[in-house]
């Protein structure tokens, strides 16, 4: 079982962003047999289908190259263009033959799922060019599996190509006694038969080839669980920073509500455990909105806020329960709340303008909110 440096064994299969890192560093699923087998088999496909057009194309050009103007001779420089016209009427000739193995090339990464233009694979690797490196790799695994697949390869082949000649042997042996047209007429059809046997033995080569080379890859790119736990980290943020990204918010939320805290109407207390801050302007706001809000020390901090900067703290124990579990920060407060909220925020009001002297001070009375199951009473 493959292991890495530090002697762990690569147990689990690769992740998908392995892969993809894998991928764009050029390292995709590659079967040369694939390649070689759809290039040749193209090759031998094309030039059997298309035939007597090829024929009449290279029997043109060689009629052409073979009886040139006799006016050359008197003017040697319309040599020149006549060797360019002929590199152009060949380029011609074998242009559909040459669109054919450039579609050919494409067939097994598609087929590889590997179709993909990377300028990091064409990179140069200086360690590709140390021999010793390169002795390592012939005496591999991969080397072996590549002498494995040259002598199979061989095998096919000759299997192939020997069967045809054996059943093709007296039609060899009768061409001497055929006319030229008939002759070149069998030898055609015979040399389509054995390009095509060898095409067959490709195939068959790269048939078993593909599905070894992507399990070979995804062998060589299996991890550890340290491995997929690291990866794991770095793809979901490592706690410890997470951590300290999440005490950093905490604390800057806690600077901004202390702060908020003097521009207060109204601190809501259990009178000990809880305490809200509201605000309300009702030329701008629609409705109260909660500018902090805590619990035990949090709560005590606030009200000592509140106090250095004399805004008023009104005890209404199930209403501060009720605002600090359903009030968010720097939102209005719910709907069910408004009527509490509005005789909390009447009695500031009047307790603001109440001067000693002129009368009774304003009592708050009860404030009536119905709690929740989840309340604890606090």
């Amino acid at each position: 079982m493959a292991e890495n440096e530090d002697g762990q064994e690569k147990t689990e299969q690769p992740t998908g962003r392995r892969l993809q890192k894998a991928a764009e560093e050029g390292n995709v699923p590659r079967s040369r047999e694939l390649g070689n087998a759809a290039l040749f088999g193209a090759g031998v496909v094309a030039v059997i289908a298309g035939g007597p057009m090829f024929a009449r194309g290279a029997a043109g050009w060689m009629r052409n190259a073979l009886a040139p103007d006799l006016g050359m001779l008197e003017d040697p420089s319309l040599l020149f263009g006549h060797m360019g016209m002929l590199l152009l009427k060949l380029f011609a000739v074998v242009l559909p033959l040459l669109g054919v193995a450039l579609l050919a090339c494409l067939v097994a990464p598609v087929l590889m799922g590997s179709l993909q233009f990377n300028l990091k694979a064409l990179a140069p690797k200086p360690e590709r060019l140390n021999p010793l490196a390169g002795l390592q790799r012939m005496v591999s695994s991969d080397g072996l599996v590549e002498l494995a697949k040259s002598l199979l390869r061989v095998a096919l082949l000759g299997t192939a190509c020997g069967l045809v000649l054996v059943h093709g042997f007296d039609v060899l042996r009768a061409m001497p006694g055929q006319s030229l047209e008939d002759a070149a007429r069998t030898g055609l059809y015979f040399a389509g038969r054995l390009l095509g046997a060898a095409a067959v033995a490709l195939l068959l080569l790269a048939l078993a080839d593909a599905p070894y080379q992507k399990w070979n890859r995804l062998r060589k790119l299996k991890m550890t669980r340290q491995e997929v736990r690291e990866e794991m980290k770095e793809a979901d943020g490592n706690p410890q920073v997470k951590g300290k990204i999440r005490q950093m918010q905490f604390q800057m939320s806690q600077r901004r509500m202390m702060e908020a805290v003097p521009t207060a109407d109204v601190v809501v207390v259990n009178p000990t455990h809880y305490a809200v801050a509201l605000k309300y302007d009702g030329g701008s706001m629609r409705a109260p909105k909660v500018v902090a809000k805590g619990v035990d020390e949090l709560a005590m901090r606030i009200r000592e806020v509140a106090d250095a900067h004399r805004v008023a703290i009104v005890s209404a124990p199930p209403l501060a329960r009720a605002l600090y579990r359903e009030g968010e920060l720097d939102k209005e407060i719910p709907v069910r709340l408004y009527a509490a909220v509005a005789q909390v925020l009447s009695y500031v009001y009047q307790l603001r303008a109440w001067r000693p002297g002129t009368g009774r001070a304003p009592q708050l009375g009860t404030v009536e909110v119905r709690e929740f199951p989840e309340d604890d009473g606090k």
